[in-house]
Protein backbone atom coordinates (compact mmCIF):
# COMPACT_ATOMS: atom_id res chain seq x y z
CA UNK A 1 0.00 0.00 0.00
CA UNK A 2 1.57 3.14 -1.06
CA UNK A 3 1.78 6.64 1.47
CA UNK A 4 1.07 10.24 0.62
CA UNK A 5 2.62 12.87 2.36
CA UNK A 6 0.15 15.95 2.80
CA UNK A 7 2.03 17.86 0.18
CA UNK A 8 1.74 15.04 -2.41
CA UNK A 9 0.58 15.74 -6.20
CA UNK A 10 -2.47 13.29 -5.09
CA UNK A 11 -3.35 14.47 -1.74
CA UNK A 12 -3.11 18.25 -2.65
CA UNK A 13 -5.09 18.02 -5.71
CA UNK A 14 -8.62 17.70 -3.95
CA UNK A 15 -7.68 20.57 -1.51
CA UNK A 16 -6.56 23.46 -4.08
CA UNK A 17 -10.15 24.56 -4.65
CA UNK A 18 -10.75 25.12 -1.01
CA UNK A 19 -7.11 26.47 -0.28
CA UNK A 20 -8.06 29.34 -3.31
CA UNK A 21 -11.22 29.94 -1.83
CA UNK A 22 -9.34 30.72 1.67
CA UNK A 23 -6.73 33.05 0.03
CA UNK A 24 -10.03 34.64 -1.66
CA UNK A 25 -11.60 35.04 1.66
CA UNK A 26 -9.05 36.58 3.30
CA UNK A 27 -8.32 39.13 0.69
CA UNK A 28 -12.00 39.96 0.68
CA UNK A 29 -11.93 40.41 4.57
CA UNK A 30 -9.46 42.75 3.64
CA UNK A 31 -11.24 45.10 1.38
CA UNK A 32 -14.21 44.64 4.04
CA UNK A 33 -11.90 45.83 6.94
CA UNK A 34 -10.32 48.11 4.54
CA UNK A 35 -13.49 49.92 3.39
CA UNK A 36 -15.18 50.02 7.11
CA UNK A 37 -12.13 51.46 8.27
CA UNK A 38 -12.08 54.36 6.28
CA UNK A 39 -16.10 55.07 6.11
CA UNK A 40 -17.21 54.94 9.68
CA UNK A 41 -16.19 58.04 11.10
CA UNK A 42 -18.54 59.86 8.93
CA UNK A 43 -22.07 58.59 10.99
CA UNK A 44 -19.95 58.81 14.26
CA UNK A 45 -18.68 62.67 13.54
CA UNK A 46 -23.08 63.48 14.00
CA UNK A 47 -22.47 62.35 17.69
CA UNK A 48 -18.99 62.47 19.25
CA UNK A 49 -18.52 66.18 19.54
CA UNK A 50 -22.19 66.09 21.59
CA UNK A 51 -19.90 63.55 24.53
CA UNK A 52 -16.27 64.46 23.95
CA UNK A 53 -14.53 67.75 24.69
CA UNK A 54 -13.40 68.97 21.56
CA UNK A 55 -13.39 72.00 19.89
CA UNK A 56 -14.47 71.94 16.08
CA UNK A 57 -10.22 72.39 15.21
CA UNK A 58 -9.51 69.54 17.40
CA UNK A 59 -12.43 67.35 15.51
CA UNK A 60 -11.07 67.90 12.08
CA UNK A 61 -7.91 67.11 13.58
CA UNK A 62 -9.33 64.20 14.34
CA UNK A 63 -10.79 63.16 10.83
CA UNK A 64 -7.41 64.17 9.33
CA UNK A 65 -5.46 61.52 11.85
CA UNK A 66 -6.36 58.81 9.76
CA UNK A 67 -5.30 60.12 6.24
CA UNK A 68 -2.06 60.76 8.49
CA UNK A 69 -1.85 57.11 9.85
CA UNK A 70 -2.50 56.03 5.78
CA UNK A 71 0.51 58.17 4.53
CA UNK A 72 2.79 56.83 7.10
CA UNK A 73 1.92 53.65 6.73
CA UNK A 74 2.60 53.61 3.10
CA UNK A 75 6.21 55.07 3.55
CA UNK A 76 6.91 51.98 5.87
CA UNK A 77 4.37 49.38 5.14
CA UNK A 78 6.24 47.62 1.64
CA UNK A 79 9.50 47.93 3.50
CA UNK A 80 8.48 45.97 6.35
CA UNK A 81 6.66 43.36 4.60
CA UNK A 82 10.12 42.79 3.00
CA UNK A 83 11.46 42.70 6.26
CA UNK A 84 9.34 40.33 8.22
CA UNK A 85 7.10 38.91 5.67
CA UNK A 86 3.75 39.50 4.21
CA UNK A 87 2.32 37.66 6.65
CA UNK A 88 3.04 39.18 9.35
CA UNK A 89 2.66 42.42 8.45
CA UNK A 90 -1.36 41.19 7.34
CA UNK A 91 -1.38 40.19 11.00
CA UNK A 92 -0.06 43.28 12.43
CA UNK A 93 -2.43 45.23 10.62
CA UNK A 94 -5.69 43.90 11.64
CA UNK A 95 -4.43 44.00 15.14
CA UNK A 96 -3.63 47.56 15.04
CA UNK A 97 -7.45 48.00 13.34
CA UNK A 98 -9.12 45.64 16.52
CA UNK A 99 -6.65 47.89 19.15
CA UNK A 100 -7.58 51.01 17.69
CA UNK A 101 -11.71 50.00 17.76
CA UNK A 102 -10.99 48.97 21.56
CA UNK A 103 -9.28 52.18 22.62
CA UNK A 104 -12.22 54.64 20.45
CA UNK A 105 -14.28 52.93 22.57
CA UNK A 106 -13.22 53.43 25.64
CA UNK A 107 -11.50 56.91 24.50
CA UNK A 108 -12.68 60.62 27.00
CA UNK A 109 -10.98 62.98 25.50
CA UNK A 110 -9.06 64.58 22.70
CA UNK A 111 -5.43 62.95 22.61
CA UNK A 112 -6.87 59.08 22.99
CA UNK A 113 -8.75 60.25 20.24
CA UNK A 114 -6.30 61.08 18.36
CA UNK A 115 -4.30 58.68 19.05
CA UNK A 116 -6.67 55.68 18.20
CA UNK A 117 -8.00 57.43 15.00
CA UNK A 118 -4.16 57.23 13.97
CA UNK A 119 -3.67 53.95 15.00
CA UNK A 120 -6.68 52.98 12.90
CA UNK A 121 -4.92 55.13 9.80
CA UNK A 122 -2.39 53.08 10.08
CA UNK A 123 -4.14 49.48 9.79
CA UNK A 124 -5.52 50.84 6.74
CA UNK A 125 -2.65 52.00 5.10
CA UNK A 126 -0.41 48.34 5.74
CA UNK A 127 -3.94 46.52 4.91
CA UNK A 128 -4.15 48.48 1.27
CA UNK A 129 -0.23 47.70 0.61
CA UNK A 130 -0.06 44.31 1.86
CA UNK A 131 -2.70 42.25 1.15
CA UNK A 132 -2.78 42.86 -2.52
CA UNK A 133 0.84 42.47 -2.54
CA UNK A 134 0.40 38.84 -0.72
CA UNK A 135 -2.52 38.06 -3.22
CA UNK A 136 -0.38 38.84 -5.88
CA UNK A 137 2.36 36.37 -5.27
CA UNK A 138 0.23 33.83 -4.00
CA UNK A 139 -2.55 33.14 -6.35
CA UNK A 140 -2.12 31.70 -9.69
CA UNK A 141 -1.75 34.03 -13.11
CA UNK A 142 -4.99 32.44 -14.47
CA UNK A 143 -6.60 33.91 -11.65
CA UNK A 144 -4.63 36.73 -9.91
CA UNK A 145 -7.11 39.21 -11.46
CA UNK A 146 -10.42 38.00 -9.74
CA UNK A 147 -8.57 36.93 -6.57
CA UNK A 148 -7.03 40.60 -5.97
CA UNK A 149 -10.35 42.18 -7.36
CA UNK A 150 -12.45 40.33 -4.45
CA UNK A 151 -10.57 42.76 -2.18
CA UNK A 152 -11.93 45.92 -4.28
CA UNK A 153 -15.20 44.48 -4.21
CA UNK A 154 -15.40 43.79 -0.85
CA UNK A 155 -13.81 47.15 0.08
CA UNK A 156 -16.50 48.94 -1.66
CA UNK A 157 -18.99 46.16 -0.02
CA UNK A 158 -17.40 47.84 3.36
CA UNK A 159 -18.02 51.65 2.64
CA UNK A 160 -21.60 50.50 2.18
CA UNK A 161 -21.70 48.39 5.25
CA UNK A 162 -20.00 51.86 6.70
CA UNK A 163 -22.60 53.72 5.92
CA UNK A 164 -25.76 51.62 6.87
CA UNK A 165 -24.63 51.04 10.38
CA UNK A 166 -24.51 54.57 10.37
CA UNK A 167 -28.05 54.99 9.55
CA UNK A 168 -28.87 51.99 11.76
CA UNK A 169 -27.83 53.83 15.12
CA UNK A 170 -29.04 57.11 13.74
CA UNK A 171 -32.31 55.72 13.81
CA UNK A 172 -31.62 53.95 17.00
CA UNK A 173 -30.88 57.29 18.25
CA UNK A 174 -33.38 59.03 17.38
CA UNK A 175 -35.75 56.59 19.01
CA UNK A 176 -34.01 56.65 22.36
CA UNK A 177 -33.84 60.48 22.06
CA UNK A 178 -37.61 60.69 21.90
CA UNK A 179 -38.38 57.77 24.77
CA UNK A 180 -35.88 60.23 26.86
CA UNK A 181 -38.13 63.35 26.88
CA UNK A 182 -35.89 66.18 27.01
CA UNK A 183 -33.72 63.98 29.84
CA UNK A 184 -30.30 65.60 29.50
CA UNK A 185 -28.41 62.37 31.22
CA UNK A 186 -30.39 60.24 28.48
CA UNK A 187 -30.04 61.82 25.70
CA UNK A 188 -26.34 62.31 26.30
CA UNK A 189 -26.08 58.70 26.96
CA UNK A 190 -27.72 58.24 23.73
CA UNK A 191 -25.25 59.93 22.13
CA UNK A 192 -22.22 58.52 23.42
CA UNK A 193 -23.65 55.07 22.61
CA UNK A 194 -24.13 55.75 19.35
CA UNK A 195 -21.08 56.98 17.91
CA UNK A 196 -19.39 54.28 20.38
CA UNK A 197 -21.57 51.30 19.11
CA UNK A 198 -20.84 52.49 15.28
CA UNK A 199 -16.79 51.85 16.07
CA UNK A 200 -17.90 48.64 17.71
CA UNK A 201 -19.54 46.81 15.01
CA UNK A 202 -16.87 47.71 12.95
CA UNK A 203 -14.97 45.52 15.07
CA UNK A 204 -16.86 41.94 14.06
CA UNK A 205 -14.49 42.28 10.04
CA UNK A 206 -11.40 43.21 12.26
CA UNK A 207 -11.55 40.44 14.02
CA UNK A 208 -12.97 37.58 10.98
CA UNK A 209 -9.89 38.90 9.46
CA UNK A 210 -7.31 38.72 11.99
CA UNK A 211 -8.00 35.45 12.66
CA UNK A 212 -8.55 34.30 9.11
CA UNK A 213 -4.76 35.97 8.51
CA UNK A 214 -3.20 33.76 11.64
CA UNK A 215 -3.86 30.62 9.13
CA UNK A 216 -2.45 31.69 5.94
CA UNK A 217 0.76 30.62 4.43
CA UNK A 218 3.74 32.73 3.99
CA UNK A 219 4.08 34.25 0.23
CA UNK A 220 5.94 32.02 -1.94
CA UNK A 221 7.99 34.21 -3.70
CA UNK A 222 9.00 35.86 -0.27
CA UNK A 223 9.80 32.48 0.76
CA UNK A 224 11.87 32.02 -1.94
CA UNK A 225 13.79 35.03 -2.04
CA UNK A 226 14.78 34.23 1.76
CA UNK A 227 16.35 30.73 0.07
CA UNK A 228 13.47 28.54 1.40
CA UNK A 229 13.23 26.99 -1.78
CA UNK A 230 11.47 23.94 -0.46
CA UNK A 231 8.78 25.97 1.73
CA UNK A 232 7.57 28.14 -1.21
CA UNK A 233 7.43 25.33 -3.57
CA UNK A 234 5.26 22.98 -0.55
CA UNK A 235 3.25 26.05 -0.39
CA UNK A 236 2.72 26.56 -4.72
CA UNK A 237 1.59 22.99 -5.05
CA UNK A 238 -1.49 23.61 -3.12
CA UNK A 239 -2.74 25.72 -5.71
CA UNK A 240 -0.71 24.48 -8.31
CA UNK A 241 -0.33 21.63 -11.19
CA UNK A 242 3.33 20.09 -10.58
CA UNK A 243 3.04 21.50 -14.10
CA UNK A 244 2.52 25.05 -12.85
CA UNK A 245 4.75 24.41 -9.85
CA UNK A 246 7.69 23.50 -11.25
CA UNK A 247 7.50 26.15 -14.28
CA UNK A 248 7.14 28.97 -11.24
CA UNK A 249 9.78 27.66 -9.18
CA UNK A 250 12.15 27.44 -12.30
CA UNK A 251 11.32 31.51 -13.26
CA UNK A 252 12.06 32.69 -9.75
CA UNK A 253 14.99 30.82 -9.68
CA UNK A 254 15.57 32.26 -13.25
CA UNK A 255 14.55 36.28 -11.83
CA UNK A 256 16.81 35.85 -9.02
CA UNK A 257 20.03 35.17 -11.10
CA UNK A 258 19.44 38.29 -12.92
CA UNK A 259 19.29 40.45 -10.12
CA UNK A 260 20.23 40.64 -6.53
CA UNK A 261 17.75 41.13 -2.78
CA UNK A 262 16.62 44.55 -2.55
CA UNK A 263 17.63 45.48 1.20
CA UNK A 264 17.07 48.88 1.68
CA UNK A 265 16.11 52.50 -0.02
CA UNK A 266 19.75 52.81 -1.32
CA UNK A 267 19.12 49.65 -3.30
CA UNK A 268 15.65 50.87 -4.26
CA UNK A 269 17.21 54.22 -5.56
CA UNK A 270 20.04 52.16 -7.32
CA UNK A 271 17.78 49.98 -9.24
CA UNK A 272 15.90 52.71 -10.66
CA UNK A 273 18.88 53.99 -12.60
CA UNK A 274 18.04 50.93 -14.86
CA UNK A 275 15.10 51.43 -17.56
CA UNK A 276 13.63 48.01 -16.30
CA UNK A 277 13.03 49.66 -13.14
CA UNK A 278 11.99 52.51 -13.89
CA UNK A 279 9.52 52.16 -16.63
CA UNK A 280 7.24 49.96 -14.62
CA UNK A 281 7.75 52.03 -11.65
CA UNK A 282 6.41 55.21 -13.25
CA UNK A 283 3.59 53.92 -14.96
CA UNK A 284 2.29 52.58 -11.48
CA UNK A 285 3.04 55.59 -9.72
CA UNK A 286 0.86 57.14 -12.66
CA UNK A 287 -2.13 54.89 -12.45
CA UNK A 288 -1.97 55.26 -8.72
CA UNK A 289 -1.98 58.58 -8.43
CA UNK A 290 -4.17 59.26 -11.21
CA UNK A 291 -6.85 56.81 -9.91
CA UNK A 292 -7.19 59.10 -6.88
CA UNK A 293 -6.91 62.19 -9.33
CA UNK A 294 -10.32 61.09 -11.48
CA UNK A 295 -12.41 62.33 -8.09
CA UNK A 296 -13.44 58.87 -6.86
CA UNK A 297 -12.93 59.24 -3.20
CA UNK A 298 -14.02 63.04 -3.35
CA UNK A 299 -16.95 62.06 -4.91
CA UNK A 300 -18.12 59.54 -2.34
CA UNK A 301 -17.27 61.79 0.76
CA UNK A 302 -18.61 64.75 -0.60
CA UNK A 303 -21.77 63.09 -2.58
CA UNK A 304 -24.55 64.75 -0.50
CA UNK A 305 -22.86 68.19 -1.26
CA UNK A 306 -22.51 67.57 -4.86
CA UNK A 307 -26.09 66.52 -4.73
CA UNK A 308 -27.24 69.18 -3.00
CA UNK A 309 -25.25 71.61 -5.24
CA UNK A 310 -27.04 70.10 -8.52
CA UNK A 311 -30.67 71.38 -6.85
CA UNK A 312 -31.33 68.25 -4.75
CA UNK A 313 -32.91 68.32 -0.86
CA UNK A 314 -31.38 66.62 1.84
CA UNK A 315 -33.64 63.39 1.26
CA UNK A 316 -33.07 63.01 -2.14
CA UNK A 317 -28.80 63.59 -2.14
CA UNK A 318 -29.05 61.01 0.90
CA UNK A 319 -30.69 58.89 -1.53
CA UNK A 320 -28.76 59.58 -4.78
CA UNK A 321 -25.79 58.45 -2.06
CA UNK A 322 -26.87 55.55 -1.46
CA UNK A 323 -27.83 54.36 -5.10
CA UNK A 324 -24.16 55.42 -5.70
CA UNK A 325 -22.51 53.28 -3.41
CA UNK A 326 -25.05 50.20 -4.38
CA UNK A 327 -23.87 51.06 -8.02
CA UNK A 328 -20.64 51.05 -6.78
CA UNK A 329 -20.39 47.32 -5.59
CA UNK A 330 -22.60 45.65 -8.56
CA UNK A 331 -20.79 46.98 -11.10
CA UNK A 332 -17.34 45.98 -9.04
CA UNK A 333 -18.56 42.48 -9.03
CA UNK A 334 -19.11 42.72 -12.90
CA UNK A 335 -15.74 44.15 -13.21
CA UNK A 336 -14.08 41.30 -10.94
CA UNK A 337 -15.31 39.13 -13.16
CA UNK A 338 -14.57 40.45 -16.64
CA UNK A 339 -10.91 41.39 -15.94
CA UNK A 340 -9.35 37.94 -16.21
CA UNK A 341 -11.47 37.47 -19.65
CA UNK A 342 -10.96 41.07 -21.27
CA UNK A 343 -7.59 41.83 -19.66
CA UNK A 344 -6.65 44.43 -17.75
CA UNK A 345 -5.11 47.33 -20.19
CA UNK A 346 -8.71 47.23 -22.46
CA UNK A 347 -10.28 47.07 -19.13
CA UNK A 348 -8.42 50.50 -17.77
CA UNK A 349 -9.07 51.75 -21.20
CA UNK A 350 -12.55 52.10 -21.43
CA UNK A 351 -12.68 52.63 -17.86
CA UNK A 352 -11.18 55.80 -18.22
CA UNK A 353 -12.33 56.93 -21.54
CA UNK A 354 -15.95 56.53 -19.99
CA UNK A 355 -14.33 58.63 -16.87
CA UNK A 356 -13.94 61.29 -18.69
CA UNK A 357 -17.08 61.93 -20.89
CA UNK A 358 -19.29 61.36 -17.77
CA UNK A 359 -17.60 63.98 -16.08
CA UNK A 360 -17.04 66.45 -19.17
CA UNK A 361 -20.85 66.10 -19.03
CA UNK A 362 -21.27 66.31 -15.73
CA UNK A 363 -18.87 69.44 -15.55
CA UNK A 364 -20.78 71.41 -18.36
CA UNK A 365 -24.10 70.27 -16.56
CA UNK A 366 -23.44 72.58 -13.72
CA UNK A 367 -21.68 75.46 -15.41
CA UNK A 368 -24.76 75.91 -17.03
CA UNK A 369 -26.13 77.56 -13.72
CA UNK A 370 -23.08 78.21 -11.77
CA UNK A 371 -21.80 80.72 -14.66
CA UNK A 372 -24.69 82.73 -13.73
CA UNK A 373 -23.81 83.94 -10.37
CA UNK A 374 -22.30 86.64 -9.47
CA UNK A 375 -19.87 87.82 -5.60
CA UNK A 376 -22.40 90.40 -4.20
CA UNK A 377 -19.70 90.56 -0.80
CA UNK A 378 -19.52 94.54 -0.25
CA UNK A 379 -24.03 94.79 -0.93
CA UNK A 380 -24.21 91.91 1.63
CA UNK A 381 -21.48 93.44 4.01
CA UNK A 382 -23.56 96.48 3.98
CA UNK A 383 -26.38 94.42 5.86
CA UNK A 384 -24.40 93.98 8.82
CA UNK A 385 -25.48 95.64 11.98
CA UNK A 386 -23.97 98.49 13.74
CA UNK A 387 -22.25 96.82 16.15
CA UNK A 388 -20.88 94.27 13.85
CA UNK A 389 -21.95 91.28 15.49
CA UNK A 390 -24.86 90.21 13.26
CA UNK A 391 -26.19 90.29 9.20
CA UNK A 392 -29.67 90.37 8.15
CA UNK A 393 -30.39 90.38 4.46
CA UNK A 394 -33.20 89.75 2.02
CA UNK A 395 -32.43 87.31 -0.36
CA UNK A 396 -34.98 88.66 -3.58
CA UNK A 397 -34.19 90.56 -6.44
CA UNK A 398 -35.13 94.02 -5.20
CA UNK A 399 -32.46 94.01 -2.15
CA UNK A 400 -29.94 92.08 -4.08
CA UNK A 401 -30.37 93.68 -7.56
CA UNK A 402 -30.14 90.22 -9.49
CA UNK A 403 -31.74 90.69 -12.75
CA UNK A 404 -33.56 88.08 -13.51
CA UNK A 405 -35.81 87.87 -10.31
CA UNK A 406 -38.67 85.26 -11.85
CA UNK A 407 -36.45 82.18 -10.60
CA UNK A 408 -35.05 80.65 -7.55
CA UNK A 409 -32.08 82.14 -6.70
CA UNK A 410 -30.03 81.37 -3.51
CA UNK A 411 -27.42 83.61 -1.42
CA UNK A 412 -24.67 81.47 0.15
CA UNK A 413 -22.03 83.44 2.41
CA UNK A 414 -18.53 82.71 3.50
CA UNK A 415 -18.17 84.61 6.87
CA UNK A 416 -15.62 85.00 9.86
CA UNK A 417 -16.83 85.58 13.64
CA UNK A 418 -13.82 86.94 15.41
CA UNK A 419 -14.45 87.56 19.01
CA UNK A 420 -12.10 89.11 22.27
CA UNK A 421 -10.68 86.36 23.08
CA UNK A 422 -8.99 84.90 19.85
CA UNK A 423 -11.97 82.79 18.85
CA UNK A 424 -12.33 82.73 15.39
CA UNK A 425 -14.93 81.11 12.98
CA UNK A 426 -15.67 80.43 9.37
CA UNK A 427 -18.56 79.16 8.40
CA UNK A 428 -21.13 78.61 5.32
CA UNK A 429 -24.55 80.34 5.69
CA UNK A 430 -26.54 79.97 2.64
CA UNK A 431 -30.43 81.35 2.48
CA UNK A 432 -32.87 81.16 -0.92
CA UNK A 433 -35.91 82.76 -2.13
CA UNK A 434 -38.81 81.17 -4.27
CA UNK A 435 -40.32 82.93 -7.42
CA UNK A 436 -43.73 82.29 -5.99
CA UNK A 437 -42.39 84.35 -2.37
CA UNK A 438 -43.03 88.11 -3.20
CA UNK A 439 -40.85 88.54 -0.39
CA UNK A 440 -37.97 85.98 -0.61
CA UNK A 441 -36.29 84.79 2.32
CA UNK A 442 -33.90 86.77 5.14
CA UNK A 443 -30.51 85.32 5.93
CA UNK A 444 -29.51 85.90 9.85
CA UNK A 445 -26.11 85.32 11.26
CA UNK A 446 -25.59 85.56 14.99
CA UNK A 447 -22.91 85.41 17.27
CA UNK A 448 -22.51 81.75 18.04
CA UNK A 449 -23.53 79.75 20.85
CA UNK A 450 -21.14 77.06 22.55
CA UNK A 451 -23.62 74.15 24.27
CA UNK A 452 -21.71 71.41 25.28
CA UNK A 453 -22.54 68.55 28.23
CA UNK A 454 -20.62 68.08 31.30
CA UNK A 455 -20.93 65.42 34.35
CA UNK A 456 -20.82 66.91 37.78
CA UNK A 457 -18.96 65.01 39.86
CA UNK A 458 -22.37 63.34 41.58
CA UNK A 459 -22.72 62.39 37.81
CA UNK A 460 -25.42 64.79 37.10
CA UNK A 461 -25.49 65.90 33.15
CA UNK A 462 -26.07 70.05 32.73
CA UNK A 463 -25.59 72.10 29.79
CA UNK A 464 -22.92 74.61 29.58
CA UNK A 465 -23.82 77.47 27.29
CA UNK A 466 -21.40 80.61 26.38
CA UNK A 467 -22.53 83.12 23.87
CA UNK A 468 -19.92 84.88 22.65
CA UNK A 469 -20.92 88.18 23.06
CA UNK A 470 -18.21 90.53 21.53
CA UNK A 471 -16.68 90.53 17.94
CA UNK A 472 -17.00 91.00 14.57
CA UNK A 473 -18.75 89.51 11.99
CA UNK A 474 -16.85 89.43 8.35
CA UNK A 475 -17.68 89.05 5.01
CA UNK A 476 -15.43 86.61 2.79
CA UNK A 477 -17.66 85.86 0.40
CA UNK A 478 -21.24 85.93 -1.15
CA UNK A 479 -22.15 84.57 -4.24
CA UNK A 480 -25.76 84.61 -5.76
CA UNK A 481 -27.08 83.23 -8.38
CA UNK A 482 -29.96 80.81 -10.06
CA UNK A 483 -30.60 77.66 -8.40
CA UNK A 484 -30.81 73.95 -10.92
CA UNK A 485 -34.38 72.38 -10.96
CA UNK A 486 -34.64 68.81 -9.73
CA UNK A 487 -34.40 67.41 -13.00
CA UNK A 488 -30.91 68.71 -12.96
CA UNK A 489 -30.07 67.33 -9.82
CA UNK A 490 -31.55 63.32 -11.60
CA UNK A 491 -29.30 64.34 -14.64
CA UNK A 492 -26.18 64.82 -12.54
CA UNK A 493 -27.55 61.34 -10.24
CA UNK A 494 -27.57 59.76 -13.58
CA UNK A 495 -23.93 61.22 -14.78
CA UNK A 496 -22.32 60.17 -11.82
CA UNK A 497 -24.05 56.71 -11.25
CA UNK A 498 -22.28 56.33 -15.47
CA UNK A 499 -19.17 57.61 -13.84
CA UNK A 500 -18.70 55.02 -11.06
CA UNK A 501 -19.97 52.02 -13.51
CA UNK A 502 -16.77 52.98 -15.49
CA UNK A 503 -14.93 53.44 -12.48
CA UNK A 504 -16.01 50.25 -10.74
CA UNK A 505 -15.43 48.17 -13.97
CA UNK A 506 -12.18 49.96 -15.08
CA UNK A 507 -9.81 51.56 -12.79
CA UNK A 508 -11.79 49.78 -9.59
CA UNK A 509 -10.98 46.60 -10.35
CA UNK A 510 -7.40 47.09 -12.36
CA UNK A 511 -5.84 49.65 -9.85
CA UNK A 512 -4.59 47.28 -7.42
CA UNK A 513 -3.29 44.92 -10.37
CA UNK A 514 -1.84 47.09 -11.95
CA UNK A 515 0.42 48.22 -8.89
CA UNK A 516 1.62 44.52 -7.54
CA UNK A 517 1.80 43.17 -11.24
CA UNK A 518 3.81 45.85 -13.10
CA UNK A 519 6.34 46.14 -9.77
CA UNK A 520 9.01 44.37 -10.54
CA UNK A 521 10.19 41.29 -7.71
CA UNK A 522 13.65 43.32 -6.65
CA UNK A 523 11.44 46.52 -5.74
CA UNK A 524 7.95 45.57 -5.74
CA UNK A 525 7.31 46.31 -2.08
CA UNK A 526 9.22 49.27 -1.69
CA UNK A 527 7.31 51.05 -4.88
CA UNK A 528 3.83 49.50 -3.93
CA UNK A 529 5.04 51.93 -0.85
CA UNK A 530 5.79 54.99 -2.55
CA UNK A 531 2.91 54.46 -5.09
CA UNK A 532 0.63 54.40 -2.16
CA UNK A 533 2.01 57.31 -0.84
CA UNK A 534 1.31 59.10 -4.03
CA UNK A 535 -2.25 58.06 -4.19
CA UNK A 536 -2.72 58.77 -0.44
CA UNK A 537 -1.06 62.47 -1.07
CA UNK A 538 -3.55 63.02 -4.02
CA UNK A 539 -6.12 61.85 -2.24
CA UNK A 540 -5.64 64.61 0.76
CA UNK A 541 -4.85 66.79 -1.65
CA UNK A 542 -8.09 67.04 -3.40
CA UNK A 543 -9.86 66.77 -0.06
CA UNK A 544 -8.70 69.13 1.34
CA UNK A 545 -9.25 71.47 -1.80
CA UNK A 546 -12.64 70.51 -2.77
CA UNK A 547 -14.57 72.96 -0.95
CA UNK A 548 -12.39 75.87 -1.38
CA UNK A 549 -12.49 75.45 -5.15
CA UNK A 550 -16.45 74.66 -5.43
CA UNK A 551 -16.84 77.61 -3.05
CA UNK A 552 -14.84 80.32 -5.31
CA UNK A 553 -15.09 78.66 -8.92
CA UNK A 554 -17.97 76.07 -8.46
CA UNK A 555 -18.71 72.52 -8.70
CA UNK A 556 -17.71 72.78 -12.32
CA UNK A 557 -14.25 73.69 -12.05
CA UNK A 558 -13.59 70.20 -9.47
CA UNK A 559 -15.41 68.34 -12.60
CA UNK A 560 -12.79 69.67 -15.41
CA UNK A 561 -10.01 69.22 -13.07
CA UNK A 562 -10.71 65.35 -12.58
CA UNK A 563 -11.44 64.98 -16.08
CA UNK A 564 -7.98 66.54 -17.68
CA UNK A 565 -6.21 64.30 -14.67
CA UNK A 566 -8.59 60.94 -15.89
CA UNK A 567 -6.89 61.61 -19.79
CA UNK A 568 -3.49 61.54 -18.40
CA UNK A 569 -5.07 58.35 -17.24
CA UNK A 570 -6.21 57.24 -20.56
CA UNK A 571 -3.69 57.82 -22.63
CA UNK A 572 -1.25 55.70 -20.10
CA UNK A 573 -3.53 52.62 -19.70
CA UNK A 574 -3.75 52.41 -23.48
CA UNK A 575 -0.14 53.22 -24.69
CA UNK A 576 2.31 52.37 -22.54
CA UNK A 577 0.71 49.61 -20.08
CA UNK A 578 1.71 46.37 -21.36
CA UNK A 579 -1.16 43.64 -21.01
CA UNK A 580 -0.78 41.45 -18.00
CA UNK A 581 -3.09 38.93 -18.12
CA UNK A 582 -2.39 35.19 -17.90
CA UNK A 583 0.88 36.15 -17.30
CA UNK A 584 2.97 34.84 -14.63
CA UNK A 585 5.44 37.95 -12.43
CA UNK A 586 8.26 36.63 -13.40
CA UNK A 587 7.00 36.57 -17.08
CA UNK A 588 5.58 40.42 -16.93
CA UNK A 589 9.12 41.10 -15.62
CA UNK A 590 10.76 39.66 -18.84
CA UNK A 591 9.01 41.59 -20.87
CA UNK A 592 10.55 44.95 -19.30
CA UNK A 593 14.11 43.13 -19.27
CA UNK A 594 13.64 42.75 -23.04
CA UNK A 595 12.55 45.93 -23.88
CA UNK A 596 15.38 46.94 -21.84
CA UNK A 597 17.99 44.94 -23.98
CA UNK A 598 15.82 46.07 -26.94
CA UNK A 599 16.93 49.89 -25.83
CA UNK A 600 20.77 48.70 -24.71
Amino acid sequence: MSTMTPDSPTDAAPNKKTFLAYLMLISGLGGLLTGVDFGIIAGALLYLDKTVNVTEGELSFVVAMYSIGGFAASLVAGMCADWIGRKKMMIAGGLMFVVSIALIYTSQGFWSLVVARLLMGLAGGVLCVVVPLYMAESLPAAIRGRGTSVFQFLMTVGLLAALLIGYVFAAWHDAAVKQAAGDTAQIFAADSAAWRNMFLTAMVPGLLYTIGALFLKESPRWLFRRNRAAEAESILRRSRSEEETRLEISEMGQAAGRQTESVGIGDFISSLLQYKYVVPFIIACIVLACNQATGINSIIAFSAVIFQGAGMSDVQASQSGVILMSINCAMTLVGAALVDRLGRKILLSVGTFGIIVSLTICAFVYRQFEAKRVDIADTVAGHISVDGRELSVKVDAATLGWMDGERPAQLSVLYRYADDRGYSRQAVASAFSNAQEESGRTLIIKPMVDEKFRKLPDGTMVIEKTERDKGKLSILRAKYGPIPSPTTGWLVTCLLCLFICFYSVGPGVCVWLALTELMPTRIRATGMGIAMVLNTGVQVVLQLFFLPVVGNYGFHAMFFLWAGCTVIYFITAAFFMPETKGKTLEQIEEYFERRSRARG
